[in-house]
């Protein structure tokens, strides 16, 4: 019996990744019935002006899964980022991001295979602000200078909220995750050294959820030391739990161990859904090209799968993956030691090899 899904291809080069990415999940003979659904820039305009239409989310909750492409979120003005508001009104708080080396990848790190894990809807991603020379603002900085705090005029100011509930629910799903997946150790990173009662509080429910899981190792580190040790031995690391922002940043810092955010999948987990997605942007001046690298949301179709309890199918694609990028001939540009390389295929042909290199002819 076949699966239902929720497919989201995006805009930019999302529509041209999200379609290799099916072909490829298809290839591995799980019956795939996709529910295709449209959200992002370029549908606002049928949809007064929302990028995340109703129709997406109720798929979603009907579905109970999904995979996206890639969305366009604007810098600094514009709508909110899809991507957010996605994981809010999911309430889909446990963000999974992989770090996995794969031969043949360039990179100054070899054998590195750790996962970032990223609570999705606290920390000043919840988007409590106020903007500079607000009235808003204005009466935030009174109210905060009656009680001796140095605020500047002119500033614009956010909130940064992490609760005990968010905070156990993301430390535990990670001690859960450690647990399924075989892995040996939970890091808890916080920078609690400074704010004190909010990563505080962070650090103080990661240690008592950590007394609960005594048979996972379990360790803390400050996250600027984090970023170091990370460069300095990634090797010594196995399952990181982050708030929002710290995930957010040290995760692109392990894609960056790995060969870059071209090999750097991601799943969304909350308690009634789970979406799937690569962690990259959407590249929109490359669209419509068949010029970017799909591996990234094919590595997330492997998640899906494995969330489906298709763990054969995800195993053999993940093999197929690593065998073109192994093999060489068959990638994107930016897998080439030269950029410029003239024997660089498209994202179409990407798909192509590794459909073949699962048996199955194009």
């Amino acid at each position: 019996m076949g699966h239902r899904v929720t497919l989201i291809p995006g805009d930019g080069t999302g529509p041209e990744i999200a379609e290799a990415t099916r072909r490829v999940v298809e290839a591995t003979g799980v019956g795939i019935d996709w529910d295709v659904q449209e959200a992002g820039a370029d549908v606002m305009e049928r949809h007064g002006g929302d990028p995340l239409p109703a129709d997406v989310l109720e798929s979603i909750r009907r579905n109970r899964v999904a995979i996206k492409g890639p969305i366009t979120t604007p810098v600094g003005a514009g709508f909110r980022s899809v991507n957010v508001s996605l994981r809010k009104e999911l309430d889909l708080y446990g963000q999974v991001r992989p770090c996995k080396s794969y031969r043949g990848v360039r990179s100054r790190y070899e054998d590195v295979d750790l996962v970032v894990i990223r609570e999705n809807t606290e920390d000043l991603y919840a988007g409590v602000e106020f903007e500079e020379g607000s009235e808003d603002v204005e009466e935030l900085i009174a109210w905060l200078g009656e009680r001796g705090a140095r605020v500047r005029a002119d500033s614009g100011i956010s909130v940064k909220p992490i609760s005990v509930g968010g905070t156990r629910r993301i430390v535990e799903f990670a001690f859960d995750y450690a647990r399924r997946n075989g892995r040996r150790k939970v890091t808890a990173v916080h920078k609690a050294n400074i704010m004190k009662f909010t990563d505080g509080l962070y650090l103080r429910v990661a240690r008592e959820v950590a007394a609960e899981n005594a048979d996972i190792e379990f360790e803390d580190r400050i996250v600027d030391n984090m970023s170091m040790q990370l460069v300095q031995r990634p090797e010594e690391y196995d399952v990181l739990v982050c708030p929002n922002l710290y995930g957010d940043i040290l995760s692109d810092l392990c894609a960056g161990l790995i060969g870059g955010l071209g090999l750097a999948p991601g799943g969304n987990f909350g308690a009634e859904a789970a979406v799937f997605e690569p962690t990259h942007g959407s590249a929109p001046k490359y669209t419509g090209q068949n010029k970017v690298n799909p591996m990234a949301m094919m590595l997330s179709g492997v998640m899906l799968l494995r969330h489906l309890e298709e763990r054969d199918a995800g195993d053999r694609l993940e093999d197929a993956i690593a065998s073109v990028i192994a093999e060489g001939r068959s990638v994107t540009y930016d897998m080439k030691e030269r950029r410029d390389d003239p024997t660089a295929v498209g994202t179409s042909e990407v798909a192509d090899a590794i459909v073949e290199n699962m048996g199955v002819r194009v």
